[in-house]
């Protein structure tokens, strides 16, 4: 994977920059890939059904609408996504069972954790375009995140 800072040296503004932190939940530190969406609010029924999918090394952008009062991706979750072939979560919201996403092999960014699980009502959009980070993302959209942040950009620009 190439690194964001050299991503960002190389394309400039043709990428954005997630500008909120992002704390990292999984094994993974560094992950990539093309990106799926879901838009969701302290319901997170839409996130699994996502995550029992074929991940195929896509990247799901989780649009939270920032809220801490509960988490939306747990340690069960985590390992269905990790099982299922998935490179990463990105979270705009919070996570929880932090000990078992450490364990799993993708990555996982998300702005904190809450030990309170979300209701399951069947509420949001999958595969719309977002806001995450002060950035719009759209599925089909490229992300990398590394320990230096996380940037987006309309196509891939490793290869």
């Amino acid at each position: 994977m190439i690194p964001t800072a050299d991503i960002c040296d190389a394309h400039g503004d043709e990428v954005r920059v997630l500008v909120e932190a992002f704390g990292s939940y999984g094994g993974a530190t560094s992950f990539s890939g093309p990106v799926s969406t879901l838009e969701v609010f302290e319901d997170n029924s839409m996130v699994r059904d996502a995550l029992e999918e074929d991940g195929a090394g896509r990247v799901l952008v989780i649009a939270g609408g920032g809220s801490t009062r509960c988490a939306l991706v747990g340690g069960n979750l985590g390992q269905l996504a990790d099982d299922n072939g998935w490179a990463g979560i990105v979270v705009d919201g919070c996570v929880r069972d932090v000990g078992e996403l450490s364990g799993t092999t993708i990555g996982i960014r998300a702005r904190g954790s809450s030990p309170r699980r979300s209701v399951k009502l069947g509420a949001g959009e999958r595969d719309v375009p977002v806001t995450v980070g002060g950035v719009a993302v759209s599925p089909a959209m490229w992300l990398w995140a590394d320990g230096d942040g996380i940037v987006v950009s309309d196509q891939n620009l490793e290869g």
